[in-house]
């Protein structure tokens, strides 16, 4: 059996090479039904498999975050030959990820698809196709590392904006996570935590609406404090531009304890922070009663005991002491013992662990929704400008898509859907698009399940588009 289906493969691909180069239709045969034969085929015409990515063009309508991205590169293509415009290339890319075609390949065949053309307002039938791989490919490869920065700013302004009003606080959410090369990338190193050479992209979210701030792609280690008080600084010298009363709040994992990052904090007015610490001897003297009486106490009533404690602690390398958190919990699987430290001395110990600290957690769906559902980790570019490049392409699709399930969807039962639910239930919709002298058809189909959300969200974009007074935030 193993033998038939690796032939079969190895069939497949040769005829898919053959067919590539002659251009001859491909038929396909299917289970008979009810004893008729199946014939499938790929001439179903004007016929879209993505007509929900009408949604995301509506979205961009509202945001202008691909034109302010796509302002940020300088077109020194000679004009007389250009095409596809430096804009169109932008929205392109970014719908196409946001769809799950993460390839720059997927361009060859998408650049004919209708329902693409219609978000980045081209007609579906009588106006020339989208641009194709390497078209796609020479853009990645131009873009300077000034260009780069320009963008790193639209994406923090665009966090902004977002909002109507001045917060009251915000969080400002640090971690970084692994994209694994299989290349000679720039700047890619071996990690021996994770075992293989990689990336170590820096992301930075709001914690409590999961709103994209940035994310920086760094070389496959972890990020020493001056680094990080650099990019820490950075954004809320931007932020404060606009926020000078936001509380702002710097939470990250104990790698961010660094004293670089304290001391800035700390000469900042309304800003605070909250890290893991990592656990040594000195600190577990100073919790060492709290853990007998942790043990005590489970020994006496075989249940799981959780106790905290909070003490002043300075390291060596700090400048002054700071409150220290400690969580001791005894269970069937034993004693586990966890360290915070924070600067809000007034806020209550359990408060400050789970309430404060332990929301973080959130951060690692955040990464997931952009490492895994947009294939943000696919930087497999050679030049590391290149691949900081495509991270903020990926990085765009995030905001597009978290727009629609924050504000669009907002009601709804796919308000807290994963981006990769949002993908299947209303991006992959096939559509057959009819392009009229007068009108434009797209008929979806008649068993479609989420009718009524669409209608729900296309009547939404419906009234911004009549009412200009009111956007979407």
């Amino acid at each position: 059996m193993q033998t038939i289906e690796k032939n079969l493969h190895r069939q497949n691909d040769t005829n898919q090479s053959i067919l590539s180069q002659i251009s001859l239709p491909i038929q396909l045969t299917g289970r008979p039904v009810c004893g008729k034969n199946v014939a499938i085929d790929f001439n179903g015409g004007n016929v879209t498999s993505d007509a929900g990515v009408l949604l995301l063009s509506e979205i961009e309508n509202q945001i202008g975050l691909i034109d302010s991205l796509s302002a940020c590169i300088q077109d020194s293509r000679r004009s007389y030959s250009v095409d596809h415009s430096i804009n169109d290339l932008f929205a392109q890319r970014i719908y196409q990820i946001s769809c799950g075609y993460e390839d720059a390949n997927d361009s060859n065949s998408l650049r004919k698809d209708p329902a693409l053309k219609m978000a980045l307002d081209r007609l579906p039938v009588q106006e020339d196709d989208l641009a194709s791989q390497p078209t796609i490919s020479r853009l990645e490869n131009q873009v300077t590392e000034k260009e780069l920065a320009k963008m790193k700013d639209v994406f923090i302004n665009q966090f902004i904006s977002s909002y109507d009003k001045e917060p009251e606080l915000i969080v400002l959410e640090f971690d970084d996570t692994n994209h694994t090369v299989h290349g000679q990338q720039q700047e890619s190193l071996f990690n021996g935590y994770y075992g293989e050479y990689c990336f170590m992209p820096l992301h930075v979210y709001e914690g409590i609406s999961g709103k994209f701030i940035t994310a920086i792609l760094r070389p496959g280690k972890r990020s020493a404090g001056k680094e990080t008080e650099g990019h820490l600084k950075s954004i809320v010298k931007q932020i404060r531009a606009h926020w000078p009363n936001t509380i702002i709040v710097f939470r990250g994992d104990g790698h961010f304890s660094s004293p670089e990052v304290f001391d800035y904090i700390e000469s900042q007015e309304n800003m605070y922070s909250i890290t893991g610490l990592t656990g040594n001897n000195v600190l577990q003297k100073q919790a060492q009663t709290t853990i007998d009486s942790a043990k005590r106490l489970y020994k006496d009533t075989q249940r799981k005991i959780k106790l905290y404690h909070s003490f002043f602690y300075q390291a060596g390398s700090w400048d002054c002491k700071r409150r220290v958190v400690v969580k001791v919990e005894m269970s069937e699987r034993g004693l586990n013992v966890r360290y915070i430290s924070t600067d809000m001395y007034q806020a209550k110990t359990r408060s400050l662990y789970e309430d404060i600290y332990c929301a973080r957690g959130n951060m690692e769906l955040m990464i997931k929704d952009h490492k895994t559902y947009t294939k943000s980790d696919r930087t497999s570019c050679h030049s590391f400008h290149a691949n900081q490049f495509r991270l903020f392409l990926h990085s765009a699709a995030y905001v597009l898509l978290h727009h629609l399930r924050t504000q669009v969807l907002k009601g709804t039962e796919l308000s807290k859907a994963t981006f990769e639910t949002l993908r299947l239930r209303l991006l992959k919709i096939g559509g057959r698009v009819v392009e009229l002298k007068t009108k434009i058809k797209i008929h979806l189909p008649n068993a479609y399940p989420y009718k009524f959300i669409l209608k729900k969200c296309f009547d939404i974009f419906d009234h911004l588009r009549r009412t200009d007074t009111i956007r979407l935030c």
